[in-house]
């Protein structure tokens, strides 16, 4: 079992930029792949960005892609999603995610076997 808790999330003008942070706690970190999503209201969850349990590889959404940047740190436990540029279309609940033995390349949400509660990011024009 995987506890994730994400933070960083709040309110920016459009053009600023946030960190989300997510920390898990549980199991050996590097053995998942990591990944954020995010869920406006109204509409599905929707795949963002991923990252292999390395940080060698990442993944990126079209609609992000230039703007987010995801990275981890093992040592910490932790994942991280820069956003930078943001626009109010950006606005959702974010949620990390993880994948045991995972190659970092998923985009399905029901790759992934655990979640995160969620960080709302609102950006406001």
């Amino acid at each position: 079992q995987v506890q994730l808790v994400e933070s960083g999330g709040g309110l920016v003008q459009a053009g600023g930029s946030l960190r989300l942070s997510c920390a898990a706690s549980g199991r050996t970190f590097s053995n998942y792949a990591m990944a954020w999503f995010r869920q406006a209201p109204g509409k599905e969850r929707e795949f963002v960005a991923s990252i292999s349990w390395s940080g060698a590889r990442t993944y990126y959404s079209d609609s992000v892609k230039g703007r987010f940047t995801i990275s981890r740190d093992n040592a910490k436990n932790t994942v991280y999603l820069q956003m930078n540029s943001l626009k109010p279309e950006h606005t959702a609940v974010y949620y990390c995610a993880a994948e045991l033995r995972g190659l970092g390349s998923a985009r399905g949400r029901y790759d992934y076997d655990y979640w995160g509660q969620g960080t709302q990011v609102t950006v406001s024009s």
